[in-house]
């Protein structure tokens, strides 16, 4: 079946719902993401005859290049904001602009645990014990409703983290009695305390008694014909109602989205084409990856019913192999999986697949016949002609890039690889994080071992203000003041 004709019948069983749209090239990698209001509308227009005169030679490129498509529906149109920007950030599709940026939509962020609380905006989510709401499609919607939150609740809009009557005396919301102003004791912690729950509340979606309150001071206002007010106080009802809509959050794409229009069909072409007794419901698939034979990391990435079970994935620090051994590496990993598999009585696989070619199928299957499990189905999946190698099988399995069985695979193949040369990527970090720490006098392990603990990378340490650095136990404010100073200073 012609490429065009394929992806035309998937078009025509799209639904007249929002969601995102992933165009994918006859390798199965993903060129563009777009997203839409109605996604039969939208995609259909890509093959729409009299539509391709006006378009330039980028949008040509990109439709002759279009071998496949999957779709996600989800509820709203600020979903599909929010969703498109995660899966450009995951797959760096080469035909998108937008997005490319290391740009994140905002959370609103509090720590219930400071001395006076404050809401503020930030673009990263640390482990740092915070709350956070969000994150919100439209940046300025949420910037105005966090300023009416702080007005309606009486928060505190300054910045110092424990402010004191020094600041109270130039603290504008103070002075405007916008704040109770806690850090005067014109309310006791706990009451003022109060007030922020309450405006976590509103912030979780419950809103509509604010929304129905603004609804009638607008109409009163329309009454007497102040209709700058009114106009106001609509758009600030606009702005709350999209700001508290209950969005899903798509935190780790793609956990939830759909591989396939139809993944069933694509295991039981599968488990026919291997001549397996049923469609495997449960794939473990292997990759090593390392730099120069530096760095020597392997993944085990989990696929149930053809979907990614990222709780059940896996990651490894090779520990016996010396220099760089492609094969060695496997064997070990593989060595190690399935014996914690037999240890402690987990579920083993239908079906085990490797990435790599005869070498490195044949170090996985030496290490599961030591361990006795020669009854699980494995092969390997050679990247450059998409060769499917089994064992005791001379000639490799050639399928056509248009099956299901085979695109499958190959979105279990490119899950291990991206999740190994991941956590691959999080140690180099890791290791330059810690060689540039190892140049600051007085930083001692456990210093630098907190910090890294708590900013995760050294990017982010970079961003860190001296008061997050000061709050990390065993850091005062100098110490703080110069080390942000030698960060800035080392660029």
């Amino acid at each position: 079946m012609p490429a065009t004709e394929h992806v035309r019948n998937k078009v025509g069983q799209l639904p007249h719902k929002p969601g995102i749209y992933l165009m994918k090239d006859r390798f199965g990698t993903v060129i563009y993401v777009g997203k839409a209001r109605d996604l039969r509308k939208r995609v259909s227009q890509y093959f729409h005859p009299s539509r391709r005169m006006g378009w330039d030679l980028k949008l040509n490129a990109l439709v002759d290049a279009i071998h496949d498509l999957d779709v996600h529906v989800v509820k709203s149109d600020a979903e599909a904001v929010l969703l498109e920007g995660k899966l450009i950030k995951e797959f760096k599709p080469r035909y998108n602009i937008s997005f490319k940026d290391d740009k994140r939509f905002l959370l609103v962020k509090v720590n219930l645990n400071d001395p006076i609380p404050r809401f503020t905006l930030t673009r990263l989510r640390q482990d740092d014990g915070s709350r956070y709401f969000g994150p919100f499609a439209s940046s300025g919607a949420i910037r105005r409703t966090l300023t009416m939150v702080r007005r309606r609740f009486n928060l505190r809009g300054c910045r110092p983290l424990t402010p004191n009557e020094s600041d109270y005396k130039h603290c504008l919301y103070g002075n405007l009695k916008f704040c109770t102003a806690p850090c005067v004791g014109n309310v006791t912690l706990e009451q003022y305390k109060q007030q922020v729950e309450a405006a976590c509340e509103f912030l979780t979606g419950q809103s509509a008694e604010m929304v129905a309150q603004l609804e009638t001071e607008m109409k009163q206002a329309a009454a007497k014909m102040d209709f700058e007010k009114a106009a106001q106080l609509r758009d600030t009802i606009a702005d709350l109602k999209r700001s508290t809509a209950n969005n899903r959050t798509f935190a780790r794409v793609p956990y939830k989205l759909p591989v396939a229009i139809d993944p069933d069909k694509d295991l039981a072409e599968l488990g026919s084409v291997l001549h397996l007794p049923a469609p495997p419901q449960r794939i473990e698939g292997f990759d090593i990856s390392n730099i120069s034979g530096t760095f020597k990391v392997a993944s085990m990435v989990c696929f149930v019913n053809g979907r990614p079970d990222r709780g059940n994935y896996r990651r490894y620090k090779i520990k016996s192999v010396e220099g760089q051994d492609d094969f060695a590496s496997m064997a070990e990993t593989v060595h190690r999986r399935y014996k914690r598999v037999q240890t402690d009585q987990l579920p083993p696989p239908d079906l085990i697949l490797i990435d790599g070619g005869k070498g490195q199928l044949g170090a996985a299957v030496g290490e599961l016949e030591k361990l006795g499990m020669t009854n699980i189905p494995i092969l390997g999946l050679a990247k450059e002609f998409e060769e499917i190698y089994r064992p005791g099988e001379k000639e490799p399995l050639r399928l056509s890039h248009d099956t299901g069985a085979l695109k499958l695979l190959q979105r279990v193949r490119d899950e291990a690889h991206r999740f190994a040369n991941t956590y691959n990527a999080q140690l180099r970090l890791k290791k330059i994080s810690e060689s540039l720490l190892d140049e600051f006098p007085g930083l001692g392990e456990k210093r630098k071992a907190a910090l890294l603990k708590k900013f995760k990378s050294l990017q982010r340490l970079r961003l860190a203000t001296e008061e997050e650095i000061a709050a990390i136990p065993g850091f005062g404010g100098a110490l703080a003041a110069k080390l942000r100073e030698f960060l800035v200073a080392r660029g």
